[in-house]
Parts: structure tokens; sequence; C-alpha cells
């Protein structure tokens, strides 16, 4: 019964195993292998992928077929047109590969729609292209003579970077009486030379031999390298150490303190004094890298580690230690010690940035990749094992490439320069050992700007008030643009829109700085020409393509106290303001005497004029009204009168810096009858006089009318282009009362304006800020008739 379960058992696990060994060479036989030597030219032909994959050459650039790698600078690429591996760069195989017995390089290929993943392996072929070389040139041996034929001696080994069969393959010796080789194949530590004493040594016949150690390496023909053996023969010691195992091995942690114990050997030795006394040491065939990192006491045996162990680094050492005596002819035996390194998670996972666009324009659409992201963790195992995440508030997040650690930052949501210009982005890479490890990279992403918005005035509309008389040439206002964008896309430009039309012929004496807004005037303003204009500035940013926005100005041209008063009663043949009065001597007080006319062309108070007497033979006569100009007597005439009177009138304006002019009236005192007369001749002989006098009101009343018409013509064209929100209308003034001044109303929203004459209406008030030229009336339109 047991005999048949055993049976069973033994033909369930041939099943099994063939199973096993039937799927292992399906996979395997999906695989492609190629082999090529190393040293080869660039761009040297490795095999043909697509042939081999049975792959169409004619769909394989258009499914985007790729070598995968993480090396910067692969080996190999494949040609997209034929399907063909070629050489990317020079390959070293003991670069690629050390001295592994084969040097076979794995590359994964991926190909898109649909998703395809191939596997290709290349072997690199090493060639003889390195020597044999000792680590010294010349070595001494110290054997003493008591030493019987056998005796075995472990020389240092000859390296050869190159793999087999070109690494070093034979050692031979010299020809001599007293010494042979032979050689230890230690697998994949190579070949170690061991001298055989094969005749028994006399100190006395030769004290010294001097011997060469060829090593041969596997090349045809065969490359070399010696080293001079002297060996010196000593006086006696029998007795070699012997250890107390046959075989040392160890486990220990990575990353243990400096000064630890990793193990004690122990070896002891029948001879008794100096040629007892075991010494303990590293051999001579020890790698040196070897001697960095652990330390040996020789008195006590103890190896100890003398720099940090690093699993990543290497897995396991295998040390050759040796104990000798203090013989005269010190005698030795070596041992090996294995040691395995247990990996601990002591590396925090690394993130690097394989591909990045530190400038990513706004209007980038969503999914728009920004950089591409590797990270790397050297432990193994679960230690080893990545997650990669990043901050949720913000347009970005990270995606899973087709690579394994490989990841594409990629935009989320639209960009906003004008919201944010900068964005920090931490990208948090963690792994899964006990207790995790994670590492940070801060990565600085710039949203360059896009024109995408039109310059926009601080003030829309602007409006202003200008004196008139201005210097020509300089700066009467400014306008001012700002552009959220930056750079060229928010360099704003400045210019007066002229398009010809009838309205805008003004614009033709404005001038605008370019850069700065600041509007010039090319000549001065008159008040007495025009009041009132508009106009529209444009201002254009520097970007491709180019926005721009307008607004409308608005000025008010100011009146200035320039226009003297202009006496137009009484005036004299000769032009002067000189006239003379004959009144009856019989006359009343508050009679009439005459009126002075006179005329400003400013407006306001400082075309308000009042009069005055300047001068009068006696003040008792005659008084004149301030406001009208009206000269009438205060009193009736006695016989102790004088029968002619002079009197100056001073008639001034009320501007800041009042101007003035004066006339000369004569008054006469006659008889009635006489006067009567004086009536009759005065017609006849001064009809010229009055002729010209009328002449001259005609001309300057039909001249100021003119004037009055065409300004009211302008502001009605102006009223018709404005919004409704800005009215100006002009009202003639019905309080005139003798003085030819102007008295002009207008209307800007709610409020209505009026420029005053000799004559404020009651209920009037000044508006601050209008240099006393403007008062604010009560709406009277219900009773009031407008001028259109």
């Amino acid at each position: 019964m047991e005999q048949r379960r055993c049976k069973m058992r033994r033909t369930r696990g041939c099943l099994f195993r063939c199973v096993v060994a039937v799927i292992l060479w399906s996979v395997a036989s999906a695989q492609i292998r190629y082999s090529i030597s190393e040293e080869v030219n660039v761009g040297t032909a490795v095999g043909n992928i697509a042939k081999d994959l049975g792959l169409d050459k004619s769909t394989i650039k258009d499914r985007k077929y790729r070598i995968v790698s993480s090396n910067a600078d692969p080996l190999f690429h494949v040609n997209l047109n034929d399907g063909v591996l070629y050489v990317s760069r020079k390959i070293d195989r003991e670069e690629v590969c050390a001295q592994t017995s084969m040097c076979l390089i794995n590359l994964k290929t991926v190909l898109e729609n649909p998703l395809e993943v191939n596997y290709v392996g290349v072997e690199v072929l090493d060639i003889n292209d390195h020597s044999p070389s000792f680590p010294e040139e010349e070595t001494t041996l110290e054997i003493s003579e008591s030493v019987i034929p056998g005796v075995r001696i472990q020389l240092k080994t000859s390296r050869d970077p190159d793999s087999v069969p070109f690494s070093v393959q034979h050692y031979k010796l010299n020809d001599n009486d007293h010494f042979r080789l032979e050689i230890k194949d230690k697998g994949d530590d190579g070949k170690t030379p061991i001298l055989v004493i094969q005749k028994s040594l006399d100190r006395e016949t030769k004290g010294s031999h001097s011997l060469v150690l060829t090593a041969l390496d596997g090349g045809k023909p065969p490359k070399s390298g010696t080293m001079n053996i002297v060996v010196n023969v000593l006086d006696i010691n029998d007795n070699a150490p012997v250890f107390a195992k046959e075989v040392y091995a160890v486990m220990i942690d990575e990353n243990v303190p400096i000064g630890t114990t990793v193990i004690q050997v122990n070896a002891t030795d029948l001879d008794e004094g100096p040629n007892g006394e075991v010494v303990y040491s590293f051999t001579n065939s020890i790698n040196r890298r070897l001697l960095k990192i652990f330390d040996m006491n020789p008195s006590t045996g103890e190896i100890t580690v003398k720099s940090l162990i690093d699993y990543e680094e290497k897995d396991n050492y295998e040390i050759e230690i040796q104990a000798s005596d203090k013989g005269l002819a010190p005698l030795a035996t070596e041992k090996s010690v294995i040691i395995k390194i247990v990996d601990v998670n002591d590396n925090a996972p690394e993130v690097e940035v394989t591909s990045f666009s530190s400038s990513i324009p706004e209007d980038s659409r969503a999914g728009t990749t920004v950089a591409l992201i590797s990270v790397k963790d050297l432990d193994s195992g679960l230690n080893g094992k990545v997650i990669c995440s990043i901050d949720e508030d913000v347009p970005f997040t990270l995606l899973p490439s087709l690579q394994d650690k490989m990841y594409a930052l990629v935009t989320k949501t639209p960009l906003d320069r004008e919201k944010q210009s900068q964005y920090v982005l931490t990208i948090t890479a963690k792994d899964a050992g006990q207790p995790p490890l994670s590492s940070e990279k801060t990565i600085n992403v710039v949203v360059s700007d896009v024109n995408d918005n039109s310059p926009f005035f601080s003030l829309s509309p602007y409006t202003f008030y200008v004196t008139e008389v201005n210097e020509p040439g300089t700066s009467v206002f400014s306008v001012k643009a700002f552009d959220r964008d930056e750079n060229d896309n928010a360099q704003i430009t400045y210019h007066i829109l002229r398009d010809g039309r009838k309205g805008n012929s003004f614009t033709s004496f404005l001038n605008i700085n370019s850069e700065t807004g600041d509007i010039l005037a090319l000549k001065s303003f008159d008040f007495e020409t025009l009041k009132t204009f508009q106009f529209q500035v444009v201002a254009t940013d520097s970007g491709t393509p180019s926005l721009s926005s307008n607004v409308t100005v608005h000025v008010f041209i100011l009146d200035q106290n320039d226009n003297a008063p202009v006496i137009l009663y009484p005036v004299s043949s000769n032009g002067s303001a000189e006239g003379v009065e004959e009144i009856p001597r019989n006359v009343n007080a508050g009679h009439l005497v005459t009126k002075v006319r006179a005329y400003d062309a400013d407006i306001g108070y400082n075309g308000w004029l009042l009069f005055s007497l300047q001068e009068v033979t006696d003040h008792s006569l005659f008084g004149l009204d301030r406001y009208t100009g009206q000269i009438r007597t205060l009193r009736s005439f006695t016989e102790t009168d004088e029968a002619e009177h002079k009197l100056i009138i001073l008639v001034k304006d009320n501007g800041n810096v009042s101007l003035s002019a004066t006339a000369t009236v004569v008054v006469k005192l006659v008889e009635p009858r006489e006067a009567f007369a004086a009536a009759d001749v005065k017609s006849a002989t001064k009809d010229d006089e009055d002729n010209n006098v009328t002449f001259y009101l005609m001309i300057i009343l039909g001249s100021v009318s003119t004037l009055f018409l065409i300004s009211i013509i302008v502001l009605i064209a102006m009223q018709c282009s404005k919004s409704t929100d800005y009215t100006s209308k002009y009202l003639q003034e019905t309080n005139y009362d003798g003085t030819l001044c102007h008295s002009i109303q207008y209307r800007s929203g709610d409020k209505r304006y009026m420029l005053v004459g000799p004559r404020m209406s009651i209920g009037s008030t000044i508006v601050p800020g209008s240099q006393a030229n403007t008062l604010v009336l009560p709406d009277r339109r219900g009773t009031s008739t407008e001028v259109r």
C-alpha cells in the first residue's frame, strides 16, 4: 500500500514537471533574441524586429513602435521605416555587464492601437580587448626549508575585465627544479594560481629563488601578463594553523553601525612559541573594495564593519581570510567567510523630472503635458514599491505612463494667468515599506501670457475743463488706460481717432503722446470762438493680434478775462469815446441825460460790466446807474449852476484782473427855447455822426448775433451725437438791460448752468470750482422758451 502511494506521488511529480517545462518553453519561445559583438560601430544593424515579430512595416510608424527605456542615452533604437534594430552608441560589454558569463540586454518594445508589448533580448558578445594584469609587479614569498614537497601556496590572482572565454584561462610558471604550478578553478571568481613545492628546499644550497608567473587569457592569439615572484627560504616551522569550522556563514542587516562585529573565527596551531601564535588577516587575493567595508582584528579574529553596508550595492560577500603563525617561516591556512546582507527600507523614493516645460500658455487645453516624472526606489520588494501624488487644489494632475514608475504631469482645468501666474507644485513619492519613506520634488510652473484682455480706461467718458488762452504745445490733460496682460501684451499706445467727419475737424489742433496719453493743444483755445467739443482716444496694446478700446473725451473751454470793455456810445466822429449832450435847464430831478453803452466779448463775471463816475464837475447834479450806464439828474438846476459839465465814466468788467475803458460825456445846459432850436440844428448837423454810430452798432450786433447762431448750430449738432445722459442746451438770456454782454445757459444731466451777464437772477447759486463763471439756476424749463 505504501509503495503504491509513493509510486502515485512520483507519477504526479513527473506530470507537474512536464507541464511546467512546456509552459516555460512556450514563454521562452515567444521572446526574440539577437547577438552582437561589443565595440561595433554606431548604426550597425542588430536584427529586423518587424520581420521577426511578423509586423507590417507600413503600420509600425503609425502605431508608434518604440523601445521603452529609462536610460537617457539608450544603446539601441528601431528605425520606423524598415523595422530594423540598430546600435545607437558604442557598447562596452565590461561596462554594461561586468564579468558575467552572459551579457543579455532585455528590451521592452511597445506598439499602440492596439497596445502590444514584445520583449527582445540582445546578447552582447565579448571580444578580447583587455590583457591580464596582476595587482603587483613583484611579490616576495618566505618558505621554510623544512617544507615537504607537495605544499601548496596560493598566489595573487590576475584580473582580466573580459568575460569567459577571454578572461584569464591559464597560468604558467617558468622552468625550475623546485616549484610547479597548479590552478584552482573558483567558478565565477575565476582561476587562482597555486604554487606547489615539488622538491625539498635547502636554504644552505640556495637561499632565494626567482620565478616568473605568466597569466594567459582565452583569446586567439592569447594575451598575457606577468608577475615576478621572489621566494626566500626560511628556517623550519612545520605546523600551519587550523580553523575550528569548515564553513563560516553569517547574515547581517544593511546599515548596521560601524564597528559592529560580523563574526569571530578561531584557529589553532600545534607549534609552540612564536611558531604557534596565530595571526588573522585577509588573504592577498581579497578584493580591495572589501578592505574598505570590513576590518579584521589580527589577534582575536573578529571581523567588524568598517563602513556602511548597502544592500542595493551588493547583497552578499565572500571574504577570504587566513590564519598564520609567527614562525620565522610563517605557515598560513585560508578560509572563506560568506556574509549575506538583509535588506531594510533605508532608501527614500527619488523623484526625477525627465522632461519639463517651465512655461505653459494660459490658453492651453486641459490634458496638456507639462512634465514627465520618473520615480525610483533602490530598495527591493515592498520597500521599493512607489506611489506618486500631487496636491489636489491645483489645476494639474499626475497620470501614470505605460512605462513602469513613469508619470505625466498634465493640466486638469483651464488656466488664467490674470488670476494666478505661477504655480509651485509639490510632487510626493511614498514607498510601501514599514515604516514608509517618502520624498518630495518641487517644480515651478509659470503660466505665460496670451493677449486675451483689451485695454480699459480708468474713466469713461472723460470730462476736462480747460481755460482759454492756453500755451500752445503744452499738455492740457491726460488719459490713462490699463491692460491686465503683461509685457508686450500690456504695452499700450494711444492715438486720437481722426475719421475725417465734419464734427471732428477740431482734432487737427490736438496731439497725443502715444506712450503716456498726455494730450497737447497745438494752438490756444478761444472761448469766444469754441466753447466745447468732444473726440475719441483709442488705446491699443502691442500683442499679436493687438486689442484696442476707445473712450470719449468731453472738453469744456473756460472763459478768461482777455477782452477789455468796448465803448459803443458815446463815440465821436474820430472814433474816440466822447460825446456832447444838451439838456434844458428846467428839467426835473431824475431826468435821463444819456446812456453809456459798452460791450465785453467775455462772459460771466469777465463780461459783467460796471459803470462808475471817475470824474465829474459837480457830484450833486448827476448820478450814474452802475449796472445800466444811465446818467440822470439828481436835482433841478439853478441859476448859479454852470452851463457846461464834463463827466468821465469808467467802465470795467468783474474779472479777477479787471479790464476797463473810459468815456467822456459833456453836458451843456441850454434854455428851453434854445433847446428846441438846438435840437433841430443838432438833428441836421449830427445826422452823419449818428449814422456812423448806428453803422458801428449794427456791425457789432450783427457779428455777435452771427457768432451766437453759429454756436447754437454747433451745439445742436453735438447734442444729436451725444447720449441721453449728457445734454447741453444754450438759451438766450432775456434780462439784457442796456449793456451788450453774454448771458448763456446750459444743462448737464439734472443740473442747469448759466454763464451770468450784468444782472443775476434771484435764487442763483455759484457752482463750486467754476471760478465764479458758472451759476446753477432753478429749472424753469416750463416757463422759459428754449432755442433749438
